[in-house]
């Protein structure tokens, strides 16, 4: 086990937060899934859903121990590969998309021969956080012409927000805020930034416009969204109503020490408990020390990606830290604050704690490439310890060399002298 620990490269903490709530999911999700395994005439063993997510995080720190190992600059030219594929499956998934346990059917894929169902929307998230991150690391040293910067970064944006906004409002909404922080990060020119706004803005309204005027022209979810506003901002009974209900019913039942592991009722009638609702389940578990618990690891791992971002010795590594990281944690703040009902009901999971396959390996990505980033700071740290050593040791064997010269030359300087003052030394000296 040592060995293996021994072996992991970057920021060690970042690894051990990770681990942490990646093994403290385990409870949650074997608690919440109990009434998946009796729904639709399951078996009513739930021990099933707990090994299939355990295969999910074994299979997902399998992939942060690969990705970390691939130098973080090499994302450049992947990120710019992939961008155009990313499109394609984007496209794909408006289109052709699978309906997932009764949710809108242009949201996810199906991998062919898996069975695996696929959101194409978060891989394209990290895929437009690094290639943004190219673009104004490569920008830094010159004043971006408008125009120029328009095309190179704000229309890959704009494109990839534009397939993901139809079918998941809310994390096209993260992009787009996520992609404007890594523009001011980047010392982007600020009235470029607020025109930008703008043009989200209109392009937004007149995308609602345009399917309220024209609701069967394509999939889209507006009037999911509508519905969700105004249930949020109404006292009008809804669907997202019922499921609020029950979250706070269980946040209000687990008090401050919570009812125990496994103990949760709720659990029972909250429809995704295991997955968009699950923080509701911890606090109805784990009380609100368990809450706080987990709200302090999110909170002390958006710490160390600040000190990771801070460390990096290039700019490029400092936006991919902050693009790739930054995210993770106003994921999780988002899904605790739907619990408690501070923001409508968005369908963002709690990442490396809700059960999900692509959700969970999405995010294992990322922060493979974040460690890869640390990885490269800690070979660089060692290079210059081991020159220091180097040095030090070089300095030493000179100061000892010039010793032994210094220590020879009293020495024959203390002959020479011997042999003048003893004139019979000199005679057979010279014999």
């Amino acid at each position: 086990m040592l060995q293996i620990i021994n072996s992991l490269k970057g920021d060690k903490v970042i690894w051990a937060f990770i681990a942490l709530l990646a093994l403290f999911s385990f409870m949650p999700v074997f608690s919440a899934s109990s009434n998946l395994a009796y729904m639709r005439h399951g078996s009513g063993n739930a021990l099933t859903y707990l090994l299939k997510h355990a295969v999910h995080i074994f299979i997902g720190f399998f992939i942060i121990y690969q990705v970390h190992k691939i130098p973080y600059h090499y994302f450049r030219g992947i990120s710019m590969v992939s961008l155009p594929i990313v499109w394609i499956l984007l496209v794909y998934t408006l289109v052709k998309g699978t309906v997932v346990e009764g949710a809108n059917a242009s949201r996810w894929i199906q991998i062919p021969f898996i069975g695996i169902s696929f959101q194409t929307s978060t891989l394209a998230a990290i895929v437009l956080y690094v290639y943004v991150a190219r673009y104004l690391s490569k920008s830094r040293e010159i004043i971006p012409n408008f125009k120029q910067s328009f095309i190179e970064l704000w229309i890959p944006v704009f494109i990839t927000i534009a397939l993901i906004f139809p079918a998941n409002f809310s994390t096209a909404a993260l992009i787009f805020a996520m992609v404007t922080m890594l523009a001011f990060i980047g010392k982007y020119p600020l009235k470029y930034i607020g025109i930008i706004l703008g043009v989200g803005l209109i392009s937004g309204l007149f995308f609602i416009l345009i399917v309220k005027a024209f609701p069967d022209a394509f999939p889209n979810r507006v009037d999911t969204w509508i519905s969700r506003i105004d249930n949020f901002t109404s006292d009008k009974p809804g669907e997202d109503d019922y499921q609020i209900e029950k979250a706070k019913i269980a946040i209000a039942t687990g008090g401050i020490y919570g009812l125990g592991p496994g103990k949760s009722i709720q659990k029972n009638f909250l429809p995704q408990s295991s997955s968009d609702f699950i923080f509701a389940i911890i606090v109805e578990e784990y009380g609100i020390l368990g809450a706080l618990t987990i709200l302090g690891l999110y909170l002390l791992l958006l710490f160390r990606f600040i000190i990771a971002a801070h460390k990096a010795n290039s700019l490029f590594g400092k936006l991919v830290v902050v693009g790739l990281g930054f995210p993770i944690i106003f994921q999780a703040l988002i899904n605790m604050a739907v619990a408690v009902e501070l923001l409508p009901v968005t369908g963002q999971t709690l990442p490396l704690i809700s059960s999900g396959g692509s959700s969970v390996w999405m995010t294992c990505i990322a922060i493979g490439i974040i460690l890869s980033v640390t990885k490269k700071e800690e070979e660089i740290a060692q290079e210059l310890d081991e020159k220091q050593k180097r040095d030090e040791a070089l300095k030493r064997l000179i100061d000892k060399q010039l010793q032994d010269d210094e220590d020879s030359e009293i020495i024959s300087e203390n002959e020479d002298c011997s042999i003048t003052d003893n004139p019979m030394k000199a005679i057979l000296k010279k014999q």
